[in-house]
């Protein structure tokens, strides 16, 4: 693995912790609804990468597929939705899990196998995840878990349709301009529980533009260094970045449990990403 995807990996994961702390801000200190935040933050994106290849090369070399809208809309919607209900520590398991085993089946069915080290990696990653979050997690509401492993699984899918992305910036910027009408859609059927807060809108807007669009992006062009088998196991930082930033940020406990689990998570990623995990024979793009 080179430098560069380990720096665009890294810059990807901060983003996506980013992410989940300006979501919950949004949807717990202000007004704004999760349909009204799920648009606005697809919106921002969109607009921000369609600029970003206006002063690139020009229009028309927007990418992406139909299949990564969708996969994208889904996620972002099912993220939204399902934080309304669920606490932060039980969402990010749900959802980095469920990212998680749908990644995993997929390299595992393509072919890739993980190594004896990279293999610990993984278990003592997993290890610590649990360790952080399930002792003091209260049962789930049924409808909001399901929302958050379908989001789950649907940003695995559009990670691994990702990896094939030749341009990323043009495949993300294709993504999102599709994913608008899906957004504004699903914000016309709810409209009658749209509550629009300024500060709520803030936090939209740069989720959108910045730490969705933008290290979407990067986390395509990361993806191409990556086999599925470590573009699964390096997301589960994001939960444990997310609660240290919490922590640091938000004014949340850090604990003891958290600083250990949070080492345990970080060992076992390092170990899976240095570690040979994939056969030569049978490492091959999407």
């Amino acid at each position: 693995m080179t430098a560069r995807t380990l720096l665009l990996t890294a810059l990807a994961m901060l983003a996506f912790a980013g992410n989940s702390l300006l979501c919950r801000l949004a949807l717990r200190d202000t007004g704004i609804d999760a349909a009204s935040f799920t648009g606005v933050r697809i919106l921002a994106g969109a607009l921000t990468l369609w600029l970003l290849l206006r002063l690139g090369s020009g229009p028309g070399r927007a990418g992406g597929s139909w299949a990564g809208a969708v996969a994208l809309f889904v996620y972002a919607a099912g993220f939204s939705f399902a934080y309304l209900q669920l606490d932060a520590g039980v969402g990010a398991l749900l959802l980095f899990g469920a990212v998680q085993l749908g990644m995993l089946l997929y390299g595992l069915w393509r072919g890739e196998r993980l190594g004896p080290w990279a293999s610990l990696g993984l278990l003592l990653a997993l290890a610590g995840l649990v360790v952080l979050l399930l002792p003091g997690a209260n049962a789930p509401a049924p409808g909001s878990a399901a929302l958050m492993l379908l989001a789950g699984l649907a940003w695995a899918v559009y990670s691994l349709l990702g990896r094939g992305a030749a341009d990323p910036l043009a495949a993300t910027a294709g993504n999102f301009v599709r994913a608008v009408p899906l957004a504004l859609g699903l914000g016309l059927l709810l409209l009658a529980q749209s509550e629009p807060d300024p500060q709520g809108l803030a936090y939209a807007l740069l989720s959108g533009a910045l730490t969705s669009g933008l290290s979407y992006a990067v986390w395509y062009s990361a993806l191409r260094g990556l086999g599925a088998l470590q573009a699964a196991t390096v997301q589960l930082s994001v939960p444990i970045l997310a609660a240290l930033a919490g922590a640091l940020l938000l004014g949340e406990a850090l604990t003891l449990r958290l600083s250990l689990a949070g080492l345990a998570v970080l060992g076992g990623i390092a170990l899976v990403l240095t570690a040979e995990c994939v056969a030569p024979a049978v490492r091959r793009e999407a």
